[in-house]
């Protein structure tokens, strides 16, 4: 008996019928799917992407992995967007729920930085980016999909980019794969607490949601007895710590194509 995932890589009978595009960036290899309307997986349509890094406290080569990253970014979004708004789901006081808001306070806001204050500090050229953590409803009172619709209303981004913890199968996954998709998220999932979907069926933009796997289910761990139980590494920790670090570089180097890297980097 299989347990729950929320990864693609996982779920695929026939990863050959569903495959349609794979890359290497070193030894770091992307993977590309496609689901249609009606699939074995009751999983949204849409395109996924799956960056498979291997254990990321043995990641020598950063720069490949930010490449992968960013490359998956433009296959769903396209085209740079030239006003995002990057949403940091989760809960950070839970270990295996904080991969969210740890990308989210390392994402570089630049909304506030425009005009003639941007052409004397010379940075005339940065898109804008809003960022926010929106917290847990157990904790606001407020859905996550209201509090990211009213704000989608107000500032009018072109896209919105949502960072999220998933559950894996594998526990060889967890911490390991990155997966990105253009069907949306719906908060919580990766912790069995579903709430309202964030999409571009529900916001009217483009919504690339990015999935970092760090729970799986006990049931399925050979030789556990327990139910309804989520497992996470005992270094869940250092391990999110490591991964929202390469995301939130990954992603600001993204938002900023005509900046220069390392000036995009040292402002953060």
């Amino acid at each position: 008996m299989k347990g729950r995932t929320d990864l693609i890589i996982e779920l695929e009978k026939d990863t050959e019928k569903s495959l349609f595009y794979e890359e290497n960036f070193g030894q770091i290899k992307v993977m590309f799917s496609s689901l249609e309307d009606k699939n074995d997986y009751e999983k949204p349509k849409g395109k996924y992407a799956t960056v498979r890094l291997g254990n990321i406290e043995k990641l020598t080569d950063f720069r490949m992995a930010e490449k992968a990253i960013i490359f998956c970014l433009k296959k769903l979004l396209k085209n740079t967007p030239k006003n995002v708004l990057v949403v940091g789901l989760g809960n950070r006081e839970i270990t295996s729920d904080c991969i969210g808001p740890h990308t989210a306070e390392r994402i570089l806001a630049t909304r506030h930085i425009k005009g003639e204050f941007a052409q004397k500090v010379g940075l005339e050229k940065l898109k804008s980016v809003s960022v926010i953590e929106p917290g847990v409803l157990g904790k606001t009172g407020i859905e996550t999909a209201e509090t990211v619709s009213a704000l989608v209303q107000k500032i009018k981004p072109d896209a919105v980019i949502v960072i999220d913890a998933l559950c894996a199968q594998n526990a060889e996954n967890l911490f390991s794969v990155i997966q990105f998709c253009d069907s949306g998220i719906s908060p919580g999932s990766g912790v069995k607490n579903t709430r309202r979907e964030l999409s571009e069926k529900t916001l009217g933009i483009p919504t690339v949601a990015i999935g970092v796997p760090t729970v799986v289910e006990a049931d399925f761990i050979k030789g556990a007895s327990c139910e309804n139980l989520l497992v996470t590494p005992k270094d869940a920790d250092l391990l999110s710590r490591h991964i929202s670090e390469l995301l939130a570089q990954a992603i600001n180097v993204f938002l900023q194509p005509d900046c220069d890297r390392e000036i995009i980097l040292n402002l953060v």
